[in-house]
């Protein structure tokens, strides 16, 4: 999954944009955007681990 940010204007006080493939998200500031996005992040990174019913059936 890619994760862009940008500024949608370049003055002060514009919103920023967090863009995830097709999905996008607009923030009131850069760091609310990149807070977003550190936290998407880790938790696409996050070690995940399936029911065990369906590990079963997976098998």
């Amino acid at each position: 999954m890619k994760i862009l940010i940008k500024a949608l204007a370049k003055s002060p006080g514009s919103q920023w944009q967090v863009r995830l493939d097709g999905e996008a998200i607009n923030f009131r500031s850069e760091a609310e955007a990149r807070a977003f996005a550190d936290t998407l992040q880790a938790r696409i990174q996050a070690p995940h681990r399936f029911p065990l019913n369906q590990q079963r059936s997976a098998g």
